[in-house]
């Protein structure tokens, strides 16, 4: 791994070692030596560093949510007052469990929000009763998904 201009540049074993866990995050340091060739050690030092230049980021468990019963994802862009309203409604968004993402964006909406919701029903009330209501949002425009076609990290 080289580090250049705040850009960090990959080698072949990385990315084998990247992808692997990309795939399987469980594997162990023995398995990813074996796939790549070098000691346990050697892999070790080399997530290491590549955590403490902040390419790993942490390493977590995907959980399906459907199975806990949340069936609706929904987008939805929200309109603000002013600008300044911003880190006031976030603030207020990120206390909301439902709320699974919010980006700051540019174009017709100010904040865009990724929301897992049991139903429909339970979506509407959430926009009617919390989101809506949160000072600063204006109004809001929420389109559901049917169904997600691609998921997936950035390719190595």
């Amino acid at each position: 791994m080289k580090t250049s201009n705040g850009s960090i540049q990959i080698d072949g074993i990385d990315k084998i070692l990247l992808n692997s866990l990309m795939a399987d995050g469980r594997l162990s340091i023995n398995q990813l030596a074996n796939k790549v060739g070098i000691s346990g050690a050697a892999v070790h030092q080399r997530l290491k560093k590549l955590e403490k230049a902040a390419l790993i980021q942490g390493a977590q468990i995907i959980i399906n949510p459907k199975l806990l019963g949340y069936t609706t994802l929904a987008f939805v862009g929200i309109y603000l007052d002013k600008a300044m309203n911003n880190p006031t409604a976030v603030n207020q968004l990120e206390k909301i469990n439902e709320v699974i993402e919010c980006h700051y964006t540019t174009g017709e909406w100010s904040v865009l929000v990724k929301i897992l919701c049991k139903d429909n029903e339970h979506l509407m009330d959430l926009l009617n009763t919390k989101i809506q209501k949160i000072e600063g949002i204006s109004r809001t425009e929420t389109f559901i998904s049917l169904n997600q076609q691609i998921g997936r990290q950035i390719q190595l």
